[in-house]
């Protein structure tokens, strides 16, 4: 039988990225084909980290090629590129930063944080270069989950490295300022800090940046909705019908400055318990699902209200580092590849591409 690329391409459709649903060929991942002599080799590139499949993509891209040409040598490279993504119109984007995501909810004590710091983990893991940015000026907890302690170094008096641990980038007020000093700042001047904190990083080139929003939707989660160059937002709920309620505010909130949602966590979906494992619905069963369905959102996923996570969090040593092959973690790691899925579908930054203009006038 001649091998033909044409041959080679037809076969490799029969291969479906789960996490697509479509296949590499019609999706235009599959780049550099050559086929010469028996030889088939190409590169699979993918828009969104995925560490931890790579390894069975390539073995079911093979099988493909060898279902029509057994006797074939073939070469695969699978890797990620991760580029930038539109943002509000407007906004300046921030050098060395292709994806800022904000980590939002319509008020407190849904697990907005430890969301954001499993999303960041779970996003590392796979193989991204992340950030995380604790913009609850108020009531930092990034650190402590974080396990990180220490003050930022600057080199130039005008900016800060950030802090690293798991392999994420941290910045946070509360790395500033004693851990038992309350912020009385007035909106304004916390707005301002944020903008600092976020723009005095010198954060080392990242694939994304997950923003550890304040909860509600006040004056300052407004000017920083409007500041900042969000990617898209995630929206962290409980079942419950009060929180319902307010997430339902937050989701207006970034609908009116045009920041996209790329979907809805449902955080303490049900209780599990640590002695009997009996699992109920405290807060009330699907709401987060529900209210998903009504915005037309993407449904992320549900996370249980379980002892071990907010054990291993407040240690410093969150799910997805302290039992990376737990069923939770799982849960967290599906939440991080949806999201970066919802990105990688969106329309791309060019802002780059386009020259600059500079106007002189000779004298």
């Amino acid at each position: 039988m001649t091998v033909t690329e044409p041959t080679i391409l037809e076969a490799l459709k029969s291969v479906i990225d789960p996490n697509t649903g479509r296949d590499f060929v019609t999706s235009k991942a599959i780049k550099n084909l050559t086929v010469s002599e028996g030889d088939v080799a190409f590169d699979v590139e993918l828009g969104y980290p995925a560490k931890s499949q790579i390894a069975g993509f390539r073995k079911d891209l093979i099988a493909a090629v060898k279902g029509v040409v057994p006797a074939a040598n073939v070469s695969v490279n699978v890797t990620t590129k991760i580029t930038a993504h539109a943002v509000q119109r407007g906004v300046q984007l921030l050098p060395k930063v292709k994806n800022i995501v904000a980590v939002a909810s319509g008020k407190g004590g849904v697990g907005k944080s430890t969301t954001a710091v499993n999303l960041a983990l779970a996003l590392a893991a796979e193989g991204a270069r992340v950030g995380l940015l604790d913009a609850d000026i108020y009531g930092p907890s990034i650190p402590m989950m974080m396990g990180i302690d220490g003050k930022p170094e600057s080199t130039d008096g005008q900016t800060m490295d950030p802090l690293e641990n798991y392999g994420v980038q941290v910045m946070s007020i509360g790395l500033l300022v004693p851990q038992d000093e309350a912020m009385i700042w007035r909106g304004p001047m916390a707005t301002q800090a944020l903008e600092q904190l976020l723009r005095q990083t010198n954060w080392n080139d990242l694939d994304y940046l997950i923003v550890d929003m304040p909860p509600g939707t006040g004056d300052i989660q407004l000017t920083l909705s409007q500041k900042v160059p969000l990617t898209g937002a995630v929206i962290v709920t409980t079942p419950q019908d009060i929180a319902l309620l307010d997430a339902r505010k937050g989701i207006k909130m970034f609908e009116k400055v045009g920041v996209p949602i790329l979907g809805i966590v449902e955080n303490m979906a049900a209780h599990v318990c640590s002695n009997c494992g009996h699992v109920e619905a405290i807060f009330g069963a699907d709401g987060g699902k529900k209210m998903a369905a009504d915005y037309n959102m993407d449904y992320l996923g549900a996370l249980p209200l379980a002892m071990h996570i907010r054990l291993q969090s407040d240690s410093g040593k969150p799910p997805v580092v302290a039992d990376p092959d737990s069923e939770v973690s799982g849960l967290y790691k599906a939440v991080a590849r949806k999201v970066a899925l919802a990105i990688a579908a969106k329309n791309k930054d060019f802002s780059s591409k386009f020259p600059s203009i500079k106007i002189s006038q000779n004298t």
